[in-house]
């Protein structure tokens, strides 16, 4: 495959195989039976990938991932039902402003830009506040790259008798997860991220009782994820129109999933992406935010240097211009940067981008290693 566009180092949209981009080159009827078959056998993998087969049911949403996760919590949780929000990130803060848009009462455990939050302190405020009924935590936060314990988190709603919602927008797919194990009230996740598809949709996995029961809870005609669930069950159709060529990017997007070795394949790429990154920009004298800990193998944020040569948007062109594209950084408490470890990426790729970073220093003159951070956030092997 020759690449000619530049590599996405960011955590969705993402570099795509040829096979992916090449399943869009054909037209689908939505109304179709082929194109019913094509969305019949995402959701069966999904819930496969999920552990879901006998507790849960898969419902497919057209938009961004932001769409499935309203369209989630605004079908599921009933207009006077109060939530606890865990936050350490731009996407947990995301997750209270829908909430507030919906008027859904809920509180909130905010960490920071940095810190996960942890079993006890829910467990806490699960006690000291009985008339929380669910919990909403982000399972990998892409603000900053850390990746939330939500198995500890999950127990404690377990024996509290609380439901679990996961925005695992940027991890399903990689990171192991069990939804009738854990357990997990609904999962949310996205097209365009570990399973390697395009943007176009997201996609809940809820348990079956639980979305049976919520009808008429939806606050939107077309975020409606019961009314997109019963039409499905009944017609195999989408509601309205689903975007048929994302859909059929996604399906050859799994297979190539369950040919490298599932969830565990792709996870061991991704580590191994990381590691590589990271070994190579600490070389260069780039500090990780987080300790290796916390690090996810989805996204990683790098401080940026104390140098008044550093600024990050001649930064970033010089990295574009040697055809590589990383995130900005989204922290309040330090200035950063992000690179991302997912999408088809390899050793190769890594090596380049590494490579092409060091260039992109030298050439705003900068000394290599890279001065330290001017004031760096208390490392995480403390929280």
């Amino acid at each position: 495959m020759t690449q000619k566009d530049p590599y996405l180092l960011t955590p969705g949209p993402l570099t795509t195989s040829l096979s992916v981009k090449e399943a869009m080159l054909h037209d689908w009827g939505s109304w179709d039976g082929e194109f019913n078959r094509l969305t019949g056998e995402v959701c069966e993998r999904l819930l496969r990938v999920a552990g879901g087969q006998g507790s849960h049911v898969c419902v497919p949403m057209q938009g961004s991932g932001t769409f499935a996760v309203e369209a989630t919590l605004g079908t599921l949780i009933p207009p006077a039902s109060t939530t606890l929000v865990l936050m350490n990130g731009a996407y947990g803060q995301r997750i209270g402003k829908i909430l507030d848009t919906l008027g859904r009462p809920y509180l909130a455990i905010n960490k920071g830009d940095y810190h996960p939050p942890r079993g006890e302190e829910v467990a806490r405020v699960l006690a000291d506040k009985p008339e929380i009924e669910q919990v909403v935590v982000v399972h990998c936060e892409t603000s900053s790259g850390i990746l939330n314990p939500v198995e500890e988190i999950a127990d404690v709603c377990r024996e509290a008798g609380k439901r679990l919602i996961i925005d695992s927008m940027s991890a399903f797919g990689a990171l192991p997860v069990n939804v009738a194990e854990l357990p997990c009230a609904a999962l949310v996740s996205s097209a365009n991220k570990c399973f390697e598809g395009v943007p176009g949709f997201g996609f809940a996995i809820v348990e079956r009782e639980l979305l049976a029961a919520s009808a008429g809870q939806c606050h939107s005609l077309s975020l409606d994820l019961h009314a997109q669930w019963q039409y499905m069950e009944k017609t195999g159709q989408w509601r309205f129109t689903p975007p048929t060529h994302v859909v059929a990017a996604f399906l050859q997007a799994l297979r190539e999933h369950e040919a490298e070795g599932g969830v565990a394949g792709r996870l061991a790429r991704y580590r191994r992406n990381r590691d590589r990154l990271v070994a190579g920009l600490r070389e260069i004298g780039f500090q990780t935010l987080l300790a290796d800990e916390w690090l996810s193998p989805i996204i990683t944020t790098f401080l940026s240097p104390d140098s008044p040569n550093f600024e990050f948007s001649r930064f970033y062109d010089a990295i574009k211009a040697r055809g590589f594209l990383i995130y900005p950084g989204k922290l309040t408490v330090a200035d950063s940067f992000r690179v991302g470890c997912i999408g088809q990426l390899h050793d190769e790729q890594i090596d380049a981008v590494v490579s092409a970073i060091s260039d992109a220093c030298q050439n705003l003159g900068l000394s290599v290693p890279v001065p330290a951070p001017a004031a760096a956030p208390d490392n995480l092997e403390h929280a």
